[in-house]
């Protein structure tokens, strides 16, 4: 037996001897890398010495495919590695982004890169591993090699070996949407609770697994960590999810196939996005360092002008098509129309169509009077009759309106008032029609002034069998994104991937939708903890144009919607700092604000640009309070926002500057306010305020509070 065990341990030296580790900055985070007896790639991460992920493998599993160096012959890349090199450095900077959180940010790692070669085939890969002190990201690399140049990804076995049954925030996983109900469960419980998380009457639902899970995945352990699975950087690439082992409690990476069932396409020298662990025992730096720790794993901005992005505040023709008293489409004449073909001039209007000239006019001269940047119109132009459900190819052309759209009129008219129009392109998630468009309708914005656009995927992608998610749709986004920044246009789009900080890299890409957005309150509503989990799990990669600002909560009072909106007032009101970005929409209709122009007026004065964000208090699903400093400004506006439980919130004006007086708007709740019975019951107080003073403020059941802080 003394014989064995010493074998057994002997056996073990080669692989405690090439175990390596580097910390991050402030020592409080360890990742370790390691190769097993087999030679298969291995990691594990600490924070302040408790494990945070167990030893997990690393590999890739390489399609035999003839498209590949080895064709059929294919091996992959998941053990018999030796390590030939490894490199340690650290890095220091700080960089000032075109928009965000904050007008600085401090990226600051320190870096191991490890050589491997596989012994078989002589084939080398580096991995590579960043650890900041809120986190780590690694990744795979493949450098210029003869055995290695084209290589098919079948799957990539990325592991993250979690130390328990966490509790975890979760949206079922989907190559298709994410416009789901975050559910909170142990991480045990998923595969019970997983039918029923499932949106099954959205637009285009692809699940693939009863335990998988999309990232941002946010979990909290017994012993109160949090803990959040990312990736960055996910360019020429396929959307990562996570598939869960629920007996050992392991994650691993599930990409999105292609038509094919393919995961991606490689050729070296190249690699592979990040795949990331935040990790700390208070929530408030999920919110901040965690979102920074995603934006610096990617590459610094290409666009070498970015004087033309402008953070914007806009409204327009939507809600009420969304609500359903208004239409997107011209005509009830045709039961299918065909564009070049449909004479729309001899259709009979239906007299429900949105975007006519008085409406946008209305929302023109709306948003004039009100400091509103732009306007949305969606259902301009032609085609909207059979826009969706047909797998239809040609279904818009993106540059003719319909004929009581006067593009030229109507755009003349908005310049002449200071606003501009914001351009809308649904595709029908018919991409090979809206690239073979794309320049045409690039062109028509520049023609007309338009520098915003608000793009839209959905239903079923075509080319057909493919998923919103996949390399190659990932890639359409950003060529969207490109070639929008010749055009000096900015982007905002709707049903495409998560983002995961190429926002860093190209700051016009300003929005995604990416996630269940404000839409759903007239769909039946979402639950009042949402837009408190969002920021924990969907803003991780980006900001997302959640189109706030529904202060008439209850629908029934102008159409025939039953649904209402699962906030208060106030809670609407809160959700423009809790739900950063710098794109963010007035999005009720103009007559609505009326009937609340004093709530109104926050929406009114808040920021859309930050250079300073600080958490006050937060925990994932139950409350969120922030204060940001507007930039260019001496002004704080601080916002709190909280789920159907209420929470007593203490804010505490430590951040204001020393010796200066603040005249503070308070928008509270009201004594007996909750999003169900009592939405709109809401106090506006003014007082002084200074650096060192404390308010306590209760929020509602599914509600919030909004303060503006004018700098005296």
């Amino acid at each position: 037996m003394k014989k064995l065990t010493t074998l057994i341990a002997l056996a073990l030296l080669p692989l405690a001897a090439l175990a390596q580790t580097v910390k991050s900055p402030n020592g409080k985070i360890a990742v370790t890398f390691s190769l097993s007896p087999s030679g298969q790639p291995t990691y594990e991460m600490t924070y302040k010495g408790k494990e945070v992920v167990k030893p997990s493998h690393l590999g890739l599993e390489l399609a035999k495919d003839k498209h590949a160096t080895k064709g059929l012959q294919e091996t992959s890349l998941m053990d018999g590695f030796s390590e030939t090199d490894s490199k340690t450095s650290t890095f220091d900077e700080t960089w000032t982004p075109v928009w965000g959180q904050y007008g600085k940010i401090r990226n600051h790692y320190n870096e191991m890169a490890v050589d491997l070669t596989q012994k078989g085939t002589t084939r080398k890969m580096t991995i590579r591993f960043r650890v900041y002190d809120i986190g780590m990201g690694l990744r795979y690399e493949f450098p210029q090699q003869d055995s290695l140049v084209y290589f098919v990804i079948k799957d990539e076995h990325t592991q993250f070996a979690m130390t328990g049954d966490h509790t975890a925030w979760w949206l079922p996983g989907d190559y298709d949407t994410q416009e789901q109900e975050t559910q909170e469960s142990k991480l045990s419980e998923i595969r019970s609770r997983f039918h029923d998380a499932v949106n099954w009457s959205n637009s285009s639902v692809d699940v693939f697994s009863p335990t998988g899970v999309q990232t941002a995945l946010q979990m909290k352990t017994k012993d109160g960590l949090y803990i959040n699975i990312h990736e960055a950087a996910c360019i020429n690439y396929s959307t990562m999810h996570l598939n869960l082992d629920d007996k050992n409690m392991v994650f691993e990476s599930w990409l999105t196939p292609d038509a094919t069932g393919m995961k991606g396409y490689l050729q070296a020298p190249c690699h592979t996005p990040w795949r990331t662990v935040a990790v700390s025992d208070d929530a408030r730096d999920m919110l901040g360092e965690a979102n920074n720790m995603i934006y610096n794993l990617n590459e610094p901005c290409k666009l070498t002008d970015t004087s033309w992005i402008h953070p914007t505040k806009y409204c327009g023709v939507w809600w009420e098509m969304i609500v359903g008293k208004n239409t997107w489409s011209y005509t009830n004449d045709f039961p299918s129309v065909q564009l070049g073909v449909t004479d729309y001039s001899k259709a009979k209007p239906n007299g429900t169509h949105g975007a006519n000239n008085a409406e946008v006019r209305k929302y023109i001269d709306f948003a004039a009077a009100n400091g509103l940047s732009e306007v949305l119109v969606e259902g301009w132009n032609e085609g909207w009759e059979d826009w969706f459900g047909h797998s239809k190819d040609y279904v818009f052309d993106f540059v003719t309106p319909y004929p009581d759209f006067d593009i030229k009129a109507l755009n003349d008219y908005a310049h002449s008032k200071g606003v501009k129009l914001m351009m809308h392109h649904e595709t029908s998630s018919s991409v090979v029609n809206y690239e073979r468009h794309l320049e045409d309708a690039y062109n028509l914005m520049n023609k007309y002034g338009y520098d915003a656009v608000k793009s839209g995927y959905v239903g079923d992608i075509i080319p057909r069998g493919d998923h919103h998610f996949s390399q190659e749709m990932n890639n359409h986004y950003l060529r969207c994104v490109t070639e929008a920044a010749k055009h000096h246009i900015m982007v905002n789009a709707h049903e495409a991937t998560r983002p995961t900080g190429i926002a860093r890299t190209y700051p016009n890409w300003v929005g995604n939708e990416s996630a269940r957005g404000t839409e759903y309150e007239a769909f039946g509503g979402s639950y009042p903890n949402h837009t408190v989990i969002l920021p924990f799990t969907r803003l991780q990669g980006g900001p997302m144009d959640y189109t706030p600002g529904i202060l008439e909560t209850q629908l029934k009072t102008w159409s025939n919607n039953t649904s209402y909106v699962h906030t208060t007032l106030v809670g609407q009101l809160a959700i423009y700092m809790v739900m950063w970005g710098p794109l963010q929409m007035a999005a009720d209709l103009p007559e609505n604000y009326e009937k609340y122009k004093d709530a109104f007026q926050f929406i009114k004065d808040v920021a859309v640009d930050w250079s300073d964000s600080k958490y006050l208090e937060a925990e994932p699903a139950r409350y969120i309070t922030v204060a940001r400093k507007a930039k260019g400004t001496d002004n704080w506006f601080v916002g709190g926002k909280c789920d159907e439980h209420g929470h007593q919130s203490t804010v505490k004006f430590d951040f204001l500057d020393k010796g200066r007086k603040y005249e503070a708007t308070i928008y509270a709740d009201g004594k007996d306010a909750s999003y169900d019975k009592n939405p709109k019951a809401y106090i506006i107080t003014k007082k002084t305020i200074k650096r060192g003073d404390v308010l306590k403020l209760t929020e509602a059941p599914g509600g919030g509070f909004a303060i503006s802080l004018k700098a005296l």
